[in-house]
């Protein structure tokens, strides 16, 4: 009869300890679900701001053709041909700064998806994690149901007696 309560006891305890885990592992997954969107709002961010610097390259490189196009073009006069030249090394000098932005945010990118790939692996194995614990503790209620049924069957039988 004490094996049994000590038994009882026992898988009360396994039973309150697996919920535990369970409520622990799904608070992470939400988190790491929220971080998860969070990270995807940043790398839509950065894509963004990617097109933006593209654009602004695009119409650089635009400008330079255009300018070396009208000095090909045999403009001869020194001061249009010095303030051509002024502005072909400005836009350069533009051209320059938007292909470093856009490194950089490619970079910024990459990481982003990389970081997002993690917490991606992350979040299923703690899913993964969740469930198993899920499965545990159900059987562990089932095995309780059944140890509890026989003791009152027990109980009922010694009253009996």
């Amino acid at each position: 009869m004490d094996k049994f309560k000590e038994k009882l006891a026992s898988l009360r305890e396994e039973v309150t300890a697996a919920d535990t885990r369970a409520t622990t592992a799904e608070a992470e997954v939400k988190r790491l679900q929220d971080e998860q969107t969070q990270k995807d709002h940043e790398i839509t961010s950065l894509k963004n701001k990617l097109s933006l610097v593209e654009n602004e390259l695009e119409k650089a490189e635009n400008r330079i053709a255009e300018a070396k196009l009208n000095l090909d073009e045999g403009e001869t006069s020194k001061t249009v041909g010095e303030g051509l030249a002024r502005k072909v090394s400005l836009l350069e000098a533009e051209l320059d700064s938007a292909e470093r932005n856009l490194r950089e945010t490619t970079e910024k990118l990459r990481q982003m998806d990389i970081k997002a790939e993690h917490f991606e692996r992350k979040v299923q194995q703690l899913e993964n994690d969740r469930d198993t614990y899920e499965r545990k503790v159900e059987d562990l209620t089932t095995k309780y149901n059944g140890i509890k049924s026989e003791l009152d069957e027990t109980l009922k039988s010694l009253e009996d007696l």
